[in-house]
This record gives structure tokens, sequence and C-alpha cells, in this order.
């Protein structure tokens, strides 16, 4: 039983100055949890019972489909990151320290390396796989803006799974597996996700899916259509128009170089445009120029894991903005940042407001990293800057005028466009990532050599998936879920307790007969919080009572006296009265219904 008079538990009438949302107010409110430091929380009590029950019901998800549970420290030896490329490919966001010999460690953000490491140490065979490995524990992760409570945060706690296989049917096969389990374990949480096609990051990998729960406080922006399709933002891939055939693309006009001062930028090249050829744009009715035509030249700085630097130039139609999500996986692991004027004072040969494709690409003799938008195929035409100021060129044709060393995936997604499947246009949503699964394949096998004999005694390379789920994130999902104006209001099946026990009497007998039912529910099996505290108002413990969010309620108060007592219901905000005698029996139905 918890007895609120002697519990590690206060709480909050104001809210935290830091909190921006809802969950985060009123975890540290109703004294769930305390800050320790920008993005590292303490979890008191209360808090650690309901972070104990999301666990556990990711646990017995896991152990339903043969998941082993083990443990790894978080404190991690260089070396495996090493091999993997990942000590450097992680970048600031790892943890890295010394011990007093002045060998490196880290705080382990993730432990793909540990866990195939663990698997080459004690297999051998074809005949030891499939396996499938889990842990639930503490991670590390340096975020530059930890923010919003337990939703970003530098240090939480995580379940992670690997499988195992001989080959990639195999991991088709536990991939699967454990897709099911991430979609009973949310339906359990009570959290409602969407699975969406997924970038796989600093991962790797190939096959990647969110469980995405759609809610205005999310960081990740994902697309759903009506036909089916969803995805992360950064997963999305353009739909590119056709490209034309040689023929064709021959038969259309040749470039040529007009002058047009003061146009440096897309929306002043497109006036201009319209004033000074008037007519002579691509829109068939009324010869209109638009901002798509406008081929937009973006300069990045790369700088990669090893500390080298690089330009990039990124072409996209002018009506398009790049996305910075999008940008940063479509580079990673290197780093992008937007050109300096410093940065263009030592690259002269990109003339700032008018940088145009003409010289640029590694081949060329600028040796200037050129990647272009989906949308610029074989046959498009575009206006450009001609690399000298108050010149551009019209007419500029890919595939005949220029071309570029690839493609990239980093202009904005937006409502409208259409689906990569052709299943109707997207919408956009806000949601927060709850789970994320990966086929890795044999990048982190390879690298640490983990191989087996097959069947034929030769030497298979064992083939891997690696699956997570953001515990401590749930919790404040759920909480974020749950609650109204007055508190949090938890699902039964993860509340601190079963049902709240409120003494709001002065007398004696008001005190007895709400031990009485204590401990009765307790011994029928309940959890019960018991506000025992004796000089405490009945508006304090009410208002405690809401904030703290227990699904059920018995109040013992003034009412005893004419043989009733209070069972509240927090989610609808029904109350009822019924019998000292009738109490338990009620509330103990009441639990078992859910």
């Amino acid at each position: 039983m918890i007895r609120l008079s002697s519990s590690f538990v206060r709480t909050l009438r104001e809210d935290p100055a830091d909190a921006e949302v809802a969950s985060h107010k009123l975890l540290v409110r109703a004294g769930y949890i305390r800050r320790s430091a920008a993005g590292v929380y303490t979890w008191l009590p209360l808090g650690l019972k309901v972070l104990r029950k999301v666990e556990q019901i990711v646990r017995e998800e896991q152990d339903a489909i043969g998941a082993q549970e083990m443990l790894f420290s978080a404190l991690q030896p260089k070396e495996p990151y090493d091999a993997t490329g990942r000590w450097t490919e992680y970048g600031p966001t790892m943890f890295r320290l010394k011990d007093r010999r002045e060998d490196d460690y880290l705080l382990a953000p993730t432990h793909e390396e540990m866990f195939t490491l663990a698997v080459k140490d004690l297999y051998s065979s074809y005949k030891d796989l499939p396996a499938m490995l889990y842990q639930i524990q503490t991670k590390f992760r340096d975020e530059a803006r930890p923010r919003a409570g337990l939703l970003r945060t530098r240090e939480f706690v995580m379940k992670d799974a690997y499988s195992f296989d001989v080959d990639d049917a195999g991991l088709d096969v536990s991939y699967d597996k454990q897709r099911v389990a991430y979609q009973r374990t949310f339906e359990r949480l009570g959290l409602p996700t969407v699975i969406c096609q997924a970038d796989a990051g600093a991962m790797g990998g190939s096959r990647s899916e969110e469980f995405l729960h759609p809610t205005p406080v999310g960081e990740d922006t994902f697309v759903v259509s009506d036909g089916g399709y969803a995805a992360n933002v950064e997963a999305v891939t353009t739909v590119a128009p056709p490209a034309l055939d040689e023929a064709a693309i021959a038969a259309l006009p040749a470039m040529h170089v007009e002058d047009t001062p003061g146009a440096s930028t897309i929306a002043k090249l497109t006036d201009f445009s319209n004033e000074a050829f008037p007519g002579r744009g691509p829109i068939a009715e009324s010869g209109e120029w638009t901002r798509y035509e406008m081929l937009k030249h973006l300069v990045y700085l790369l700088t990669h894991p090893d500390g080298t630097t690089e330009p990039l130039v990124i072409a996209l139609p002018g009506d398009r903005e790049v996305d910075a999500k999008r940008l940063e996986a479509a580079v990673a692991p290197a780093v992008a940042a937007p050109f300096s004027d410093a940065d263009f004072a030592r690259t002269p040969v990109l003339k700032k407001g008018y940088i145009g494709p003409i010289g640029l690409g590694l081949e060329s003799e600028s040796q200037i990293r050129y990647l272009v938008d989906p949308r610029v195929v074989p046959g498009t035409a575009w206006v450009a800057g001609a690399g000298e100021k108050d010149k551009h060129v019209y007419d500029l044709v890919y595939g005949r005028d220029f071309t570029a060393d690839g493609t990239i995936e980093a202009a904005e997604v937006r409502d409208g466009d259409p689906a990569p499947d052709g299943s109707g246009p997207l919408r956009m949503t806000r949601g927060m990532e709850m789970g994320h699964i990966f086929q890795l394949g044999r990048k982190y096998a390879e690298a640490l050599g983990l191989n087996v004999l097959d069947e034929n005694g030769k030497t298979a390379v064992v083939t891997m998936g690696s699956y997570g789920v953001g515990v401590t994130r749930a919790v404040a999902a759920i909480a974020e879920l749950n609650h109204d104006e007055k508190g949090l209001v938890w699902p039964r099946a993860l509340a601190p307790a079963d049902v709240h026990i409120m003494a709001t009497g002065k007398g004696a007998e008001v005190f007895e007969e709400a031990e009485r039912i204590a401990a009765e529910l307790e011994a029928r099996g309940l959890e019960v919080l018991y506000d025992d505290r004796p000089k405490v108002s009945p508006g304090v413990k009410f208002k405690d009572a809401e904030l703290l969010g227990m699904p059920t309620s018995v109040v013992v108060g003034r009412s005893l006296a004419e043989g009733k007592v209070e069972i509240r219901d927090r989610r609808s905000g029904e109350i009822r009265e019924v019998s000292p005698a009738e109490v338990v029996d009620a509330v103990v139905a009441e639990v078992r219904e859910g």
C-alpha cells in the first residue's frame, strides 16, 4: 500500500517554468519525475511504477515471439564502434569519455555492436539460428536541444531487440514477428500508431519502418494518402515528370544568356522574366513564368565525421525550399550547414545570387559536388544563374546543356503532392516516433566478423534486424494523450495504483473505515494509494487525486455518518454512493472490468 503520509510524493500547484507540453507539466507537478539537468530526469516512486508497467508490457510482447532478454552495460569500449565506423559517424550526439588510463569509452546510444559480438562469441553454426535477443536499458545521446520533458532527452530507457538469421528469408520472418509484436504492444499501451516508411539514418540497413503516434506535439512530420501510403517525411520519394528522349530534347530551343539586372532572388527573377519576356513562359494559356521554372541553387558546407569539409550545391525548383530534416537524412553521416559569406569569399567560382549549373560537378574544373532535385530530368527546361552578376541562362535543358553528379531528396514535401505509389495526394500531419524497426542486413556482421557455417559447410555472414521502442517516451506520450485540465487520467493498466482511497473527515472513525477499505482491497490483490494525511483539507486531497490520475477513487468522509462512501471514476467523472459493506466488492468489480 502507498500511504501519502509517508510516501516520497510532493505535488505542485504551478507548472514548471521550462515546461512546454502537458505531459511535462503534469508529470512534474504530480510528483512523477524531477529534472536533474537539461534532458535528464529522476524517476520518483509513482513515476517509476508507471515506467515499470510500460516496460512489462513491452517485455511480455517480446517474450511472446520468442525473444530472450539480456542486459549490457551502458559504458562501452571504443574498439567495436571503431570497427563499424560509428565512433566517428555518430558525431557529437555520442557521449565519449576516457578512463584514468586514457582509454576511450562511450555511453552507448544503442547496442548493435555488442549484441553482434555476443552472438559471435557463442554461435558458429546455422543450427544455432535464428536467434532474437533484447534488452530494456538506459541509453545516452547528447541531444543539441532536449525539449518537452521526456519527449526528447539525453538519457532515456529503450527496448532494443536484434534478430540474427542465416539468410534474407529468415530476416523477413523475424522482421514480421517484431512488426506484429509492436502492433500488439502499442495497442496494449493505448497508443494509436501509424506504420510509416522511414529512413534508416545512422543505423544503416534496408527496410525501415517507424511507428508514429499522431499528436500535435510530435517532432516528426509524416504523410498519408487516402490510398494507404504512409511515410516519414524524410523517406518520401519525389514523383518525377517523364523524361524526354534525345529527339525531343534536340527540338527544344537553344539556351541563351540574358541580362537580368537586380534579379538576385527567385522572386525578383520571376517578376523580371514576366516583365522582360511576356508570353514566353511555359504556362500555355498565359505564357506566364512561375517560380517553379527558376532553378534555385543552394550551397552547403558538408562536414564529414573525420572532420573534412566540402561544398555541396543543390538545385531544386524555385517554388520549393529545402527541408532541413530531409537534407540531414540525405547527407548523413555528414552534417550540412548553409554556406556563409566567408565560405563564398573562399569559393569565387560560386557567385552568390547568380549560381547556375554550368561548370559544376565533380568531373568539372571546379570539382564541386552538384546534386539536383528528382524533378530535374532530361528534357526539362529551366532558368538559372549564368555564374556572373546580373545574368541568367534561359531555356537551359537538363541532359543537353548540363548534368549533375546525382539526385538528392532534400526539397520540402507539401500537402497535395502525389504519393509515390500512386495512391492519391499526400496529407501532412505531426507525429511522435514510438518505435522503429530496421532490416540491418549484414553491415554489422561483416564489420565484426559474425559468420556461421551454413548447411553446406560454407561460411555465411549472418543477417540482422534491429527493433527499438522508446519506453520513457511512451510514458510521456501516454500522459500527453490521457489528461484533462485537472491533471492526469491514467489508463487502468498503467496507473501507479488501481484505486486511490481518501479519508476526508476529521473523526477517527473516518480514518479507521478508510484504513479497513484500503486493507481489504489490497488483500483482494489491488494496488492501493491511500491518502491518510491527517491535517490536509478535503479540497487539497481532491485536487491531488485529480492531479495524480488514478482511474478509481474512494472517498470516505462526511457521508459515512449516513452509511455511504463515494466511488469516483476519474475518466468519466461519474460519482456514485455505496454502503461501506459494498464498496470493496464494487471497486474490485470495476477494476476487473477495466
